[in-house]
């Protein structure tokens, strides 16, 4: 079974929409009435929803350390860094995850994008 993706609020709606296309499934933290949640909330939300976290946001990064650090599972980041990838880059990442990945291959992990760096 695919995974379903859960974009924090900061991820553009044209990311979030190209994902959608491709026919992964997405939830945003707007459109779920949480996307004023402290962070350690809204990784809480998307691990109760049973959704991999995807973010440009570097403190989720310090929340999945801490969390690893001390035994707490959440059910996986994806982060991307703004200034390294290109929308399109992260569109194909992020539905070639959803689509050959289930949730316990990434759960309590950061995966970073881009996937693969280009020479």
């Amino acid at each position: 079974m695919a995974l379903s993706l859960y974009m924090d609020h900061n991820v553009s709606r044209a990311i979030t929409d190209s994902v959608r296309v491709r026919g992964v499934d997405v939830l945003t933290a707007f459109e779920d009435g949480a996307h004023e949640l402290p962070d350690p909330e809204l990784l809480d939300r998307a691990t109760t929803l049973g959704r991999i976290l995807f973010t440009l946001d570097t403190d989720f990064l310090v929340e999945a350390a801490r969390r690893q650090a001390d035994n707490i599972p959440f059910t996986g980041i994806i982060f991307a860094t703004q200034r390294r990838i290109f929308i399109g880059t992260c569109v194909r990442d992020l539905e070639k995850i959803a689509k050959t990945s289930i949730v316990q291959d990434l759960t309590n992990t950061v995966t970073f994008l881009p996937l693969h760096e280009s020479h």
